[in-house]
């Protein structure tokens, strides 16, 4: 399966891309960087990103919790 599932900017030039990708029979939860091609208004993926096999998505949502938990206790969200 190759679907985007969520797009975000990141700045004016650049925006981040989540979503599930087939790699060589894997399936992966991507979340790239994608920029605007000079002179133009297409968007195209960048190296800048991972890729996680689809079973660590709890892995993944463990880490961002833990992220956002030490965000707030130093008074950064």
């Amino acid at each position: 399966m190759d679907k985007t599932i969520v797009v975000f900017p990141k700045n004016k030039f650049q925006e981040i891309r989540v979503g599930i990708r087939e790699f060589k029979g894997n399936d992966l939860i991507d979340i790239r960087t994608w920029t605007m091609t000079q002179g133009t208004d297409e968007m195209v993926p960048t190296a800048k990103g991972v890729s996680l096999n689809i079973h660590l998505l709890g892995e993944l949502k463990k880490a961002l919790d833990q992220v956002e938990t030490v965000l707030k206790e130093n008074a950064m969200l």
